[in-house]
């Protein structure tokens, strides 16, 4: 089969990604986690990122300076969603999300280990991931890298049937209380267009994680 022939038969696949986020799995409520009972419907998840959240009415996050951040734990319990991935996998993703986000905090706020008066204490739970499917990696070897650019630019912020992705809860309390503030279930993946997030089984879900490490930032206001 020549190079015209293979990529007829791969840009149907390509296609199928930039509209596949219907097709994309949707998060579960994770009737485990401890904020489970107070976690409704986000209305305003336009961009499907936090498709559940809580936020106490008087929540003041912007006024803490310092972050306990809890050791991040794999969800156990039934409705989790990891698929086929295994346990080793699961861990590997924590212990990378673990390391992600304390780098990203330590940006704006000081680390610690002992509650106070300013501190937020953060509790993260991964409670489902997919591995990518290596067709972006076979399509690359082959075609062009602005031509798959140009093929999925459409998709840019949508989830894919071949791209993996990680769905995580963020759960924030009062350090010195231990008060739920605010909870919400997120779920991040790399742009279609990622070539590089393709490539390794739990590279987008590792690119998920950073983008959502990035993103607690701004969701602490």
């Amino acid at each position: 089969m020549n190079k015209r022939s293979v990529l007829r038969c791969l840009l149907p696949v390509l296609l199928m990604m930039g509209v596949a986020g219907c097709a994309a799995t949707t998060p579960a409520h994770y009737r485990s986690l401890d904020s489970s009972t107070q976690l409704t419907p986000n209305p305003q998840n336009q961009n499907g990122h936090i498709p559940l959240y809580y936020s106490s009415p008087d929540a003041q996050l912007a006024s803490y300076t310092e972050v306990m951040l809890d050791t991040v734990t794999v969800y156990g319990g039934e409705d989790q969603q990891f698929g086929k991935l295994s346990a080793v996998e699961r861990q590997q993703l924590a212990d990378y999300m673990q390391t992600q986000f304390s780098q990203a905090l330590g940006q704006k706020y000081v680390l610690t280990s002992v509650p106070g008066p300013d501190t937020l204490r953060i509790h993260l739970t991964l409670t489902g991931a997919s591995a990518s499917t290596p067709v972006l990696s076979t399509v690359k070897q082959i075609m062009p890298v602005g031509a798959v650019l140009g093929t999925l630019k459409s998709a840019a912020d949508k989830p894919s049937r071949t791209l993996g992705s990680v769905t995580y809860a963020v759960e924030i309390y009062d350090g010195l209380s231990n008060r739920l503030l605010r909870a919400f279930v997120a779920k991040q993946y790399p742009a279609a267009e990622n070539i590089p997030a393709s490539l390794g089984a739990l590279s987008a879900a590792e690119t998920g994680i950073k983008k959502g490490a990035k993103a607690l930032l701004t969701q602490l206001q």
